[in-house]
């Protein structure tokens, strides 16, 4: 990596590399591989409703954004076993309706409590003590405690396997806490002091603490560079 603020060389390979065949791999085995490699992964704390309008709510770190236009974002369900799908998938699947919110590190711990395995009639809003906030397009509530929510319509879901699928949705709307708003007319968000938190390997969070800026190079000016 090259920072215009040093002059540093370029890395350089420093050995051998292992190899893994995921063909002959077990599903948790590639599990264990792409989520300590894939790192830092945002996360989606999605809120959904029940089947009687209970509020419920669950993390997603298999989860980005993939299109302005359409505004686009999916995130990765797997569930317990085949045919026993997580309270999240079956709430999108009936509804065609979810909100995406991201997560705060001041909110960590009560997202730690929403990953817990509850059962379908409990709210997971109110066992983490977590306050829902009425969406403006949807009916599906968003988590007040979020600095960052996408009220979103349901486009698409892949099965990706007999235990995971893929859920996208359209953003119909996005909330920002008001002290994150830069310029609003400009869209200029201050995004560390959205203090946002992303998942690593297992159970490793990191914060955004430590970003840096890392300008992108322009082609032309690196064709004349000495």
């Amino acid at each position: 990596m090259i920072r215009t603020d040093d002059t540093r060389q370029p890395t350089q390979p420093t050995g051998p590399t292992m190899h893994f065949d995921f063909a002959t791999l077990s599903p948790l085995d590639r599990y264990k591989l792409l989520s300590s490699t894939i790192t830092p992964r945002p996360i989606a704390w999605v809120s959904t409703l029940g089947e009687h309008g209970r509020p419920n709510a669950a993390p997603f770190s298999f989860f980005n954004v993939f299109g302005e236009d359409p505004p686009v974002l999916g995130f990765s369900v797997n569930d317990r076993s085949p045919g026993d799908r997580k309270d999240t998938g079956r709430n999108v699947r009936r509804n065609g309706e979810f909100v995406v919110n991201l997560v705060p590190l001041q909110a960590l711990d009560q997202m730690n409590i929403t990953a817990a395995e509850f059962a379908p009639e409990v709210d997971e809003l109110h066992q983490a003590g977590l306050t829902p906030a009425p969406s403006l397009a949807i009916e599906t509530p968003r988590i007040a405690e979020s600095p960052v929510s996408f009220e979103c319509r349901l486009v698409q879901i892949v099965e990706l396997g007999p235990a995971r699928s893929l859920i996208i949705g359209e953003i119909l709307l996005m909330h920002v806490r008001d002290d994150a708003v830069l310029d609003a007319e400009k869209r200029y968000i201050d995004n560390a002091r959205l203090a946002l938190v992303g998942r690593m390997h297992g159970n490793r969070y990191i914060d955004a603490s430590t970003s840096f800026e890392l300008p992108r190079v322009d082609a032309e000016v690196w064709k004349l560079r000495a």
